[in-house]
């Protein structure tokens, strides 16, 4: 069951200065409704995943992500389980690089560990000294985040998107495009087709992508290649390996190496 957060449109944004970064540790399963924001924002979970939904489209964002949302687009923020978030909203015009268009980034640790720090500043922070010098490399290493072009797109169709909630909340779940049409009442093709148009992909892509996106938070915490298959709905570590390969190139030992 949903647990509603109604966010006041003005938290962030009445503040004296062009960057405020604000926590929100909601309870489990937490539903944001539609809303829009003056400012700009990056939404990122400190732990946790979360499912945003933009007009530019819906992704998938756990651990080590984060989506930039411009200002004044609506937006709904569904939480997948536990998630402590934490928002950082910034005046409109501060940084051009940040673009007027929603995109996923690489929350990197020196971004992350700047995001924690920024929460426990005063909101009128006093200009020219070190607290406006923590906002303003936040700042850059936001415009210095790299896009990401693996990020697992969501589906507005509501029967379909409750079926795809369930697998992120448990990556291990087995998942046929069999057993989701007859669930959802459709014959086969015609749930490959609603789902190619509803994410741009094809089912066995989303769930490929899903599970292994769901588990770089996992693999960067020091779980084991074991443990983080199992969990994610592979038979083997060699098959968790082999497709880790073929998505990113690399195992997840070389990636992780390679992860900010």
């Amino acid at each position: 069951m949903d647990n509603p957060i109604n966010l006041r449109p003005e938290e962030g944004e009445s503040t004296p200065r062009a960057v405020a970064v604000l926590a929100t540790d909601p309870a489990g399963d937490a539903f944001i409704p539609p809303h829009t924001h003056r400012r700009g924002q990056l939404i990122h979970a400190i732990s946790g995943v979360m499912l945003v939904s933009a007009a530019a489209g819906s992704w998938v964002v756990p651990t080590g992500r984060g989506v930039w949302v411009p200002g004044g687009m609506e937006h709904q923020i569904r939480m997948a389980g536990e998630v402590r978030m934490r928002t950082v909203f910034v005046e409109p015009g501060m940084r051009a690089d940040l673009g007027g268009e929603c995109r996923v980034i690489q929350v990197s640790e020196l971004l992350r560990a700047l995001i924690v720090a920024a929460v426990s500043l005063p909101l009128d922070y006093a200009p020219g000294g070190r607290d406006e010098r923590v906002m303003e490399l936040l700042l850059d290493e936001m415009e210095a985040a790299p896009a990401l072009s693996l990020h697992v797109p969501m589906p507005r169709h509501a029967r379909l998107a409750a079926l795809c909630e369930e697998l992120v909340r448990d990556p291990s779940l087995p998942a046929t495009l069999d057993d989701w049409a007859g669930r959802l009442h459709m014959n086969t093709r015609t749930l490959a087709r609603l789902f190619q148009r509803e994410t741009g992909i094809n089912f066995g892509a989303w769930c490929r992508q899903a599970r292994l996106l769901l588990s770089l938070p996992r693999l960067a915490a020091g779980a084991s290649i074991l443990e983080v298959a199992l969990a994610h709905g592979y038979e083997s570590p060699s098959a968790f390996t082999a497709m880790f390969r073929r998505t990113l190139g690399v195992p997840p030992s070389v990636y992780l190496r390679r992860t900010p």
